[in-house]
């Protein structure tokens, strides 16, 4: 099957494209390769996928329209998983152009895209930031989401808003996926995880808010890429009474779905495991309650444990514990050569916060 992954050389992105080439899949990754983070690490990822014969990488803008134009019209793909974005919540307040080119701008393009080809399932990242000022827990894709409290949480919510828009209007099938708090190998260095590490490696204070009482969803990679596949296998069908089971009144082929743990972990938890597996104290600098940041960051677990359409069993999209364990990453070595040895971090990051199996339901069944 022919595959477009967005964002190919990101976090999630490389991930998922692995496991599609693994399985035999043909591949193109587009990337535009921008500077938020190390462009090295970037780089890095892509030569993991670049040995496989059945991959293509072009570097391209997704608010490039007319390479975008292209790029469709050549790929004949049937499948769009849709992982690129301008990251971080932060950022968007100081580059809200750059957010707005990316992630809407980009989105049209990919829409517009799906729309002349057709593909047959647009599968595309949204967040949990899109819960915003909500107040109810535990958070529901039924909730209501207008009232943002980040320009990033509002760009995401307008995707889910344009996606279904094009699913009404041209029948394409789309799936939204709000992801929690992804971590594991390759992970991007801004995240929490990768920052406490290198503060604690450093011997610089870690800011903990709230006496560390805030909790957080976790959700390990392959555990996300699991998910995205499963989605991204069952195209969602048009609800002729619009009566889909996840509340949505549409009678439009369009789904969103929560990609998390549904056991929220707190900060100091993640910091003890951190210590743990460095060896090392960390200095923590204690910091007043932070507003939003302190409020419990998880979701519904019957849409967390979701009957995907067309799926015989329940799938647990997530890990149960955050359990300790030290896993240097394989390409630690070379980064530590490519990058120095103070930045080594960003590969060779302990994988301490580990995962059980897989499990369908709450048998304990993997899934394969």
């Amino acid at each position: 099957m022919e595959f477009l992954v967005t964002g190919a050389a990101g976090f999630i992105g490389m991930h998922v494209a692995a496991r599609l080439l693994q399985a035999g899949h043909n591949v193109t990754g587009i990337d535009n390769l921008n500077d938020y983070y190390d462009v090295r690490l970037k780089q890095a990822r892509l030569d993991v996928l670049k040995p496989y014969s059945n991959f293509r990488f072009f570097k391209m803008d997704l608010a490039d329209r007319e390479k975008m134009n292209e790029l469709f019209e050549g790929g004949k793909f049937e499948r769009v998983i849709h992982l690129a974005a301008q990251a971080g919540v932060r950022y968007s307040l100081e580059n809200p152009h750059a957010y707005i080119q990316s992630n809407i701008v980009g989105f049209t393009n990919i829409l517009e895209g799906c729309r002349s080809v057709p593909v047959n399932h647009l599968v595309y990242a949204s967040s949990s930031s899109v819960y915003g000022a909500n107040r109810k827990l535990p958070f529901s894709v039924q909730d209501n989401v207008d009232h943002p409290i980040s320009l990033y949480a509002a760009r995401k919510k307008s995707n889910e808003l344009m996606a279904h828009a094009y699913s009404h209007l041209f029948q394409i099938p789309t799936t939204g996926l709000r992801f929690f708090t992804v971590y594991g190998p390759w992970g991007r260095p801004d995240m929490a995880i990768f920052s406490f590490t290198k503060a604690i490696l450093q011997d610089k204070p870690i800011e903990v808010f709230n006496h560390g009482k805030m909790q957080r969803d976790f959700t390990y990679i392959d555990d996300v890429v699991e998910g995205v596949l499963q989605v991204a296998d069952r195209p969602p069908a048009p609800d002729a009474k619009g009566t889909a089971r996840d509340g949505n009144p549409s009678a439009a082929p369009y789904r969103l779905y929560n990609i998390g743990n549904h056991q929220p972990v707190e900060l100091m938890k993640v910091i003890e495991v951190l210590e743990k597996c460095l060896g090392k104290t960390a200095r923590k600098k204690r910091e007043l309650g932070a507003g939003q940041s302190q409020r419990l960051n998880r979701h519904d677990g019957d849409r967390m444990i979701d009957r995907i359409e067309g799926a015989a069993q329940l799938i647990e999209l997530g890990l149960c514990l955050l359990q300790p364990g030290f896993g240097v990453l394989g390409q630690g070595a070379e980064a530590a050569r490519l990058l120095g040895e103070e930045d080594s971090f960003a590969f060779g990051l302990p994988v301490a916060l580990r995962k059980p199996v897989l499990q369908c339901g709450n048998l304990g069944v993997p899934v394969v």
